[in-house]
């Protein structure tokens, strides 16, 4: 099984900050992006009185994390749902609220290895992308958008700035041939961007095959539900956390955390009236990120940006679904 290799990011400050929500009996952890297991893993081991639920829409990561978590016992439950689903998957376990949230946002490493997957440009796969098994693949995408949505993509989800460009080289290849495999979109990738844009910021294929990922799974639109709903979710003293690695997500959790913890008065009010107080408090100062040390042993760790929060009083007011 290949779970135990993988380090999930920042994993020590994860449990750290998750860990005082979950130090008493009948705790439960949400784990939104369970991939193979690693964080879940880590909470089972360190907070002997908590719990999991894992959620993933992948079935095969869902599998593997349960053959990893099996020595666990009932102390694990694996639900393969979307994460904006957490409501409801919470009230299906017969619970009205929660202790913990935990996200872990981006594609797993799992998929990354998979090569039939084709989340990685590093070989020849077909173009899916898709985390769960239905709707359309990343192929799908190349070859019925225009060349105005793929530029839009590329540029918002991709940070790409040859979009433009390399949508167009994608209209006049599909003409020709539709696309099916990675290796052909690298190579018009090579062709599109000049040599001194692809000298910096990495493989030149890692901000396309990102974009493409991001609108085949909806990860924007699916984030931006459920962000408010886990906020929600959670008890006074639960905590929800989440681990970013694109600024478009980072920016919807900031904002989704920044209306919660606001205080709603006039600033020239001299004192707090009762019960004005917010209802959640900022765990992190601004966002957190990983030392040198760290990006070193998981290169991966070089973009992350964790933020949690924490609720601190009841709220009978629901949180309302613009604030993203």
């Amino acid at each position: 099984m290949a779970g135990p290799r993988h380090v999930p990011v920042l994993l020590d400050r994860v449990v750290a900050l998750l860990a005082p929500a979950l130090d008493h009996d009948g705790a439960v952890l949400v784990d939104c992006t369970l991939g193979l297991g690693g964080h879940s893993e880590a909470v089972l081991e360190r907070c002997p009185k908590a719990r999991v639920i894992g959620i993933d829409r992948d079935p095969q990561a869902l599998a593997m994390s349960r053959e990893r978590l099996a020595p666990f016992g009932d102390r694990f439950t694996g639900v393969q749902a979307v994460y904006d689903e957490i409501a409801d998957v919470i009230a299906d376990q017969g619970l009205s609220e929660v202790a913990g949230v935990l996200f872990d946002l981006g594609v797993s490493s799992m998929q990354l290895d998979l090569p039939e997957r084709g989340f990685a440009y590093a070989v020849d796969a077909p173009l899916d992308m898709r985390m769960g098994s239905t709707g359309p693949t990343a192929a799908d995408v190349l070859n019925t958008y225009s060349a105005a949505d793929l530029t839009r993509i590329l540029r918002e989800y991709g940070e790409e700035k040859m979009a433009r460009r390399i949508a167009d080289a994608v209209v006049r290849e599909r003409e020709k041939e539709p696309f099916t495999s990675s290796a052909r979109l690298v190579a018009l990738l090579y062709d599109a961007i000049p040599a001194p844009a692809r000298r910096t910021g990495g493989h030149p294929a890692k901000r396309t095959f990102q974009a493409l990922r991001m609108e085949v799974n909806d990860e924007l639109r699916v984030l931006q539900r459920a962000m408010p709903a886990a906020v929600e979710a959670i008890g006074v003293g639960g905590r929800v956390v989440v681990e970013s690695y694109h600024s478009l997500e980072d920016r919807l959790v900031k904002r989704t955390f920044a209306a919660v913890t606001r205080l709603d008065v006039p600033d020239d009010l001299p004192f707090v009236p009762e019960g004005a107080e917010p209802s959640y408090r900022l765990v992190t100062r601004g966002a957190e990120q990983a030392n040198e040390a760290e990006i070193e042993e998981n290169p991966r760790a070089a973009s992350v940006r964790l933020r949690a929060i924490e609720r601190t009083r009841p709220s009978s007011a629901s949180i309302g679904r613009g604030n993203s």
